[in-house]
């Protein structure tokens, strides 16, 4: 309906909205059977005898859709006043590419099998490509060629992995602890996981196949938003999940000595990209080091191998993806209303947009993990992993993360709030679309820290997972 609609931009923008509510109600609905242990399937059609295209509603599932689809609603709104604010072209295509990401993500989430996964997870990727090519300049062309390289590279290693699961096992349906077994061999599971990691890493941003998303900047800040918060990164972290306890299991991964490498290389991450974080001035490529290092975290909370570390890298998709997509609607709200991008330019701001620039400390103070908001449950929840993994290494590396995310954000909100400038000086925010959904955006990052489970059971979600992982796994 947004393709036809392209004459009359009203129409259009409310049919994006009431599709963006639509899904999320239509999520929602299903939330009460999914606490309840069912899990609603269907099988969209059988491709051969045993295999098939097949959508079931996990609790893992559930947790990443409901937020995904709940943070689009917020997203459609932002964008509507940004692309009318800057008289933005080709905002039909925009709206339809935009609604082609959130539906393939849905499938992602309640992918029941490796093939109904890798489907979806393409479809995301070829989606995405005219959002980050919107502007349609030589850089924004580069950008676009950069991110199929690597993500279409990713794809083919993610299609090898899921071709030989299931010519191996007989079978790709996720099961909590794992489907495969280790009568495979260490040498060949070895070969299985670096397979499935290259596919999954790729759009997770881990290192050193990060550098698309940095570059991925060019496009419009709502499609930034879209990256970093909503779909792509996210459907990467979500895919590690489900490889190592789904596919897997725990147990498996553990002994052939995968958890203690993606471990070291999720650590790295995250200290790294912390570091190059506090090197930009551009605000978008600092935002974008930053999701690169939270990325790690939640993978680094699948690895560690305990109940905890679990809970805490699955609330933390939930956490950061809230937190993450407030400093980006920020990030955009400055560019529409002053065209200012790099943090040098922000002396003062505060006072022309202190409702933007709150929003934007609140959130900051979250990827730091403050209480009361979000981050600090995720991150409370994966060091008491670490702790009860043994690993204190990681504790220190999550304790010092913390420490880099106050040295690269904390710096953007004094400069908003404490020096001043001739260029702000009177009140005057974006449009009130874009404030109205960042502060939505900002409010969802402290409930997340003050009621956990809230009407949303995020905080059950993720517990429920951690537990059937474990139990699946016999440990």
């Amino acid at each position: 309906m947004i393709l036809f609609s392209g004459r009359n931009p009203n129409l259009r923008e409310a049919w994006t909205v009431l599709a963006s509510l639509g899904k999320f109600a239509l999520i929602l609905s299903m939330l009460p059977d999914v606490l309840d242990g069912r899990c609603p399937a269907v099988t969209l059609f059988d491709l051969s005898p045993g295999v098939s295209l097949t959508l079931r509603v996990d609790s893992l599932g559930m947790l990443f859709a409901l937020s995904a689809s709940l943070l689009w609603i917020f997203t459609s709104l932002f964008s509507i006043g940004y692309m009318r604010s800057l008289s933005e072209h080709k905002q039909t295509r925009y709206f339809a590419s935009f609604a082609v990401c959130l539906a393939s993500t849905v499938g992602i989430a309640f992918a029941a099998n490796l093939l109904t996964l890798l489907v979806f997870y393409e479809l995301l990727t070829v989606a995405t490509y005219p959002l980050v090519v919107h502007k349609q300049t030589a850089e924004a062309v580069a950008a676009g060629r950069k991110y199929l390289a690597y993500l279409l590279s990713g794809g083919v290693a993610l299609l090898l992995a899921v071709a030989w699961t299931q010519m191996a096992a007989g079978a790709s349906d996720f099961s909590p602890g794992g489907f495969l077994s280790g009568s495979l061999g260490r040498a060949r599971l070895w070969m299985l996981f670096l397979l499935f990691l290259v596919g999954f890493g790729t759009k997770a941003a881990l290192l050193p196949l990060h550098s698309w998303l940095p570059s991925a900047m060019i496009a419009p800040t709502p499609v930034s938003a879209l990256l970093h918060a909503v779909a792509v990164v996210k459907a990467g972290v979500f895919g590690f999940a489900r490889v190592i306890g789904f596919v897997f299991g725990v147990r498996l991964v553990e002994e052939i000595g995968a958890t203690s490498f993606l471990a070291v290389l999720a650590g790295a991450t995250i200290l790294v990209a912390s570091l190059l974080a506090m090197a930009q001035d551009n605000l978008k490529l600092r935002l974008a080091y930053s999701t690169v290092g939270h990325l790690s975290y939640i993978i680094l909370g699948t690895v560690l191998l305990s109940p905890s570390a679990w809970i805490g890298g699955l609330y933390h998709i939930v956490a950061h993806a809230a937190m993450k997509i407030t400093l980006f609607f920020c990030a955009g709200a400055i560019y529409s209303k002053t065209h200012r991008e790099h943090v040098s330019e922000l002396d003062g701001v505060g006072k022309q947009m202190p409702v933007t620039m709150g929003a934007f400390a609140l959130a900051s103070l979250g990827l730091a993990g403050v209480p009361p908001i979000g981050g600090f449950i995720s991150k409370w929840y994966l060091a008491q992993g670490a702790v009860q993994s043994g690993e204190i290494v990681w504790l220190a590396v999550l304790l010092v993360s913390g420490l880099l995310n106050a040295g690269y954000l904390f710096p953007v909100i004094s400069r908003a709030f404490f020096k001043n400038s001739d260029s702000f000086k009177q009140f005057a925010e974006a449009s009130p679309l874009m404030v109205a959904a960042t502060v939505f955006a900002a409010l969802l990052s402290l409930l997340l820290g003050l009621f956990p489970n809230g009407i949303f059971h995020f905080h059950r979600l993720a517990y429920e997972v951690a537990i059937s992982v474990m139990e699946g796994a016999g440990r």
